[in-house]
């Protein structure tokens, strides 16, 4: 054994890390405050009105191809991720079967054939994207750290810019394009469509997020010595040295104390907030703690709603022309996307042949919201009523996670924009805020969990 290793929180991150801890030969304690592990990408049980109970999540979620590090991940705690995504060639179509559909094709092919075969664009559209897309490609997909994405894309024609960029800018980013960093939004755009192949393929969960990869990843490390302690909330982290009197022999070979557990390498995996908060008491005398935690606190979120509904009883299940649909957003309808979560659990090209209405579940998606929970849900049965047709439904829950992603906005590539993963020789950050490549996504989360524990670039 290496040593003794705590990570503290067991989202994404956090099990990112002390999987690969694990695998490093660290002695790993693993602490999260709440009862289950998956912190903002986690199952939840929820019941209807006629008292059915259903698998739902905390948020629809969606990953892609270019999710290296998490697909590995998935492999790595014995997991095999094509029983548990349904993998799907990028297809952003409306509720009437109209939109980009890309083939599967090596990159750039797959893009340049989807758009050239896109009949709701004129030829001049479908000229100026890709002109575009071949000078953002021949800039390494750099660009002015100030520009937003709006901007990055002014000239493009309005269709291409409602059709594709602004629901890849809000999905990936979860921030509108108007003040959405073009520089992160161009770094997506390289990996996923100008990447591997496959890069841009969806993979949406045919199963609860909490069996995707938290339950898993708990199980592996229980499997291999690790000690999980669920439920607890770390009050305490403190260098060893500021200890006095301390009379442990275990604490005194250590460099730091956790609550009650001593630790010769600590990772943090919390929220902005929480970490800030663990941090307060540290010795600081150059200050260089203070400023980190300042930054975590600092940072504005966005957040994402999710309305989990299900048709009224009697009524015909919807027909979706894909398990994903994008819909026309605006404040009064405001769900960016629609998800047929019945659909997904068959894990098939098409839900033909699947059970009625009274299983059916719909999960609308509302990235950036803004809405209090009371004003959204009404609006977007209204969207649904409208748009899908859906004449009666009944909502199952109405999910809103207030700080679901740091608002991915210009300037981050500025030094100290981000909290980093270094806070002292022994002690490091993780999680889907902390300076990397990528916004606020699990693939983020999961690279930073890695990072923190070998120190690699994610």
């Amino acid at each position: 054994m290496r040593g003794r290793l705590v990570v503290v929180g067991a989202g994404w991150a956090g099990l990112s890390a002390a999987v690969h801890a694990s695998l490093a030969g660290w002695q790993v304690t693993l602490f999260e405050a709440a009862a289950q592990p998956g912190g903002r990408a986690r199952s939840l049980q929820a019941r209807d009105a006629q008292g059915h109970d259903h698998a739902l999540d905390n948020g629809q979620h969606i990953l892609i191809g270019a999710y290296t590090d998490t697909l590995a991940l998935m492999r790595e705690v014995g997991l095999v991720p094509q029983d548990l995504l349904l993998r799907l060639p990028l297809t952003l179509v409306d509720p009437q079967g109209v939109g980009l559909r890309l083939p599967d094709l090596p990159a750039p092919w797959d893009v340049a054939l989807g758009v050239m075969n896109a009949k709701h664009w004129r030829a001049s559209d479908k000229l100026g994207l890709l002109m575009k897309a071949t000078r953002w490609r021949l800039a390494g997909f750099r660009c002015d750290p100030a520009l937003s994405v709006a901007a990055l894309c002014q000239g493009m024609p309005p269709s291409v810019m409602r059709d594709l960029i602004e629901p890849l800018c809000v999905s990936a980013l979860n921030t509108p394009a108007e003040r959405a960093s073009a520089e992160v939004f161009l770094r997506v755009l390289r990996d996923a469509l100008f990447g591997v192949r496959g890069g841009s393929q969806l993979l949406l969960p045919r199963a609860p997020l909490g069996e995707l990869l938290p339950e898993a990843a708990c199980a592996w490390l229980q499997g291999r010595g690790a000690v999980l302690r669920m439920g607890h909330r770390v009050q305490r982290l403190l260098p060893c040295e500021a200890l006095a009197g301390s009379s442990r022999d275990d604490a005194a070979s250590a460099r730091w104390m956790v609550d009650d557990v001593p630790a010769d390498r600590v990772v943090l995996a919390l929220s902005p907030a929480e970490s800030a908060r663990l941090v307060g008491a540290l010795p600081d005398p150059r200050g260089c703690v203070a400023q980190w935690a300042e930054r975590c606190l600092q940072l504005r979120h966005e957040a994402i709603a999710t309305v989990y509904v299900k048709p009224a009883f009697g009524q015909a299940p919807l027909r979706l022309p894909a398990p994903m649909v994008a819909l026309n957003s605006s404040e009064a309808w405001p769900a960016q996307f629609v998800f047929d979560r019945q659909w997904l659990a068959l894990g098939c090209a098409s839900p033909e042949g699947s059970s009625a209405a009274s299983s059916q579940v719909l999960a609308f998606v509302v990235s950036a919201s803004t809405l209090e929970r009371a004003t959204l849900t009404p609006r977007v049965l209204q969207q649904a009523h409208q748009q899908l047709g859906l004449q009666q439904a009944e909502v199952i829950q109405t999910v809103v996670e207030k700080r679901a992603t740091f608002a991915c906005t210009p300037g981050l590539e500025r030094p100290g924009w981000l909290p980093d993963a270094a806070l002292a020789a022994s002690l490091r950050a993780c999680g889907d805020y902390i300076a990397g490549p990528y916004p606020a996504t699990l693939e983020g989360a999961v690279r930073s969990g890695r990072q923190a524990v070998l120190g690699e670039a994610a």
